[in-house]
């Protein structure tokens, strides 16, 4: 069969805030196609890729044609008879072409989403599902989910200063009965803030919006959600989006809802205290990516009582993670494929991750699309974990429908993850 790339076609599409995206189509020789589609964050890792965007006044600035350029006319030259089959090669094509350190020259939007594109299209070729094409034979788990539940930060419109309070079911037996839990779960938080007479409504992400008087007011009432869904902390447990390089800066940060600042040591006990009064399993970015001292602090004082995960500190970038570990700085890395701008590099990042015992987060940005790639690159990479926001919105939906279609075609072979896809000893 020729698997030789022989047309690539990239177009503008439409993501859940109703902004443009890039989705690139790859048809090889053989008839076999693929799509690829890049999201897109609203906080995003001064680091990671750039999201090339046109500018000016026209759709906010947020544009595409000048990536869709990039797609069509030097991507599709350069990567024109290349072998959909070999993903690193097309890769350092795509680094090779770009010629910068984050894709600025072709925009980490075009790059990924012809990435992904052609990856499809060699999975496609293989008469495959993408997860199993990745899996190559190896064994796959269905990951743990995390799910938010209340949205805050920049996915809605900082109400709330931390970005996602989200749940964890630990003590599921299944992908199927995980999402069963968190359903319940997500539904008595809901019950919860009608019967507070709170302002009803969803985040960027799916999760309920924010309606509360501190931070930490949102914990207890999710304690309190995972409860009266019935279920024990070791079943359900909370995991936190910090997003701290959005309110902190330079050893500082501000809590706007509650007119409060804090140095780094003080904010570090105030997280801490956190940990010890709710059943918190996972935090992510719990200190600026400039905060380095902060990041091995927390990780240091946390031990292996709590996943810490880097996404705006590690940018899911290889060799950030290397450091960090040698560093003391994280237990985890999130991984986002669009930061990396490519699939080979994403792979690298969780590979260097896996070696490490780190724990790896295939996650979603809150700008999505129905594409459900990251649900077959968690499965098919075995990564353990998966991020996609919340329990609502069919953009979120999609992806947990996708995981349990997938989970019904491995039968009696499928293994879902549960806790010890966790860098942690033990549940709370």
């Amino acid at each position: 069969m020729n698997t030789s790339i022989e047309h690539i076609v990239g177009r503008r599409i439409w993501d859940s805030r109703g902004r443009p995206t890039v989705e690139v189509e790859v048809e090889l020789a053989s008839g076999a196609r693929g799509r690829g589609v890049a999201p897109a964050g609203a906080s995003r890792g001064s680091n990671e890729a750039i999201d090339l965007r046109d500018g000016g006044l026209e759709l906010g600035g947020y544009g595409v044609r000048s990536a869709l350029a990039n797609v069509n006319g030097p991507i599709a030259s350069a990567l024109r008879g290349m072998d959909a089959m070999q993903q690193a090669q097309v890769d350092a094509a795509l680094i090779e072409l770009d010629g910068t350190s984050n894709k600025a020259r072709m925009g980490g939007n075009a790059t990924i989403a012809t990435s992904l594109a052609v990856l499809h299209a060699a999975a496609a070729a293989a008469g495959e599902p993408l997860w199993r094409y990745l899996a190559g034979g190896a064994p796959v788990r269905l990951p743990l989910p995390e799910i938010q539940i209340f949205g805050g930060g920049a996915h809605a419109g900082r109400r709330v200063d931390i970005q996602d309070f989200l749940v964890m079911p630990l003590g599921a037996q299944s992908f199927d009965e995980a999402l069963f839990m968190v359903a319940e779960v997500y539904h008595a938080a809901g019950d919860l803030m009608a019967a507070r007479g709170s302002r009803m409504g969803v985040a960027d992400e799916g999760g309920w919006w924010p309606d509360f008087g501190s931070n930490e007011e949102a914990l207890e009432v999710l304690a309190q959600a995972i409860h009266k869904a019935g279920y024990r902390n070791d079943e359900v447990a909370i995991s936190l989006d910090i997003a701290a390089s959005e309110f902190g800066r330079n050893g500082r940060y501000k809590l706007a809802l509650e007119s409060r600042e804090f140095g780094t040591e003080e904010w570090l006990e105030l997280l801490l205290g956190w940990v010890r009064r709710y059943p918190i399993i996972s935090v992510e970015d719990p200190v600026a990516e400039d905060d380095a001292d902060g990041m091995r602090a927390f990780t240091q004082a946390v031990g292996r009582s709590v996943q810490v995960i880097g996404d705006d500190f590690l940018v899911t970038d290889a060799a950030r993670v290397a450091t960090a570990a040698a560093l003391g700085q994280c237990n985890a890395v999130l991984i986002k494929p669009n930061q990396a701008g490519t699939v080979t590099e994403t792979r690298r990042t969780m590979e260097v991750a896996r070696e490490l015992g780190w724990g790896a987060v295939v996650s979603a940005r809150s700008g999505e699309t129905e594409d459900v790639a990251i649900v077959h690159l968690a499965i098919g990479w075995n990564t353990g974990q998966l991020k996609v926001g919340s329990f609502s919105r069919s953009e979120r939906m999609a992806k947990w429908n996708e995981a349990l279609r997938i989970e019904e075609q491995l039968g009696s072979g499928a293994h879902y993850a549960g806790w010890q896809a966790l860098p942690v000893r033990s549940t709370p």
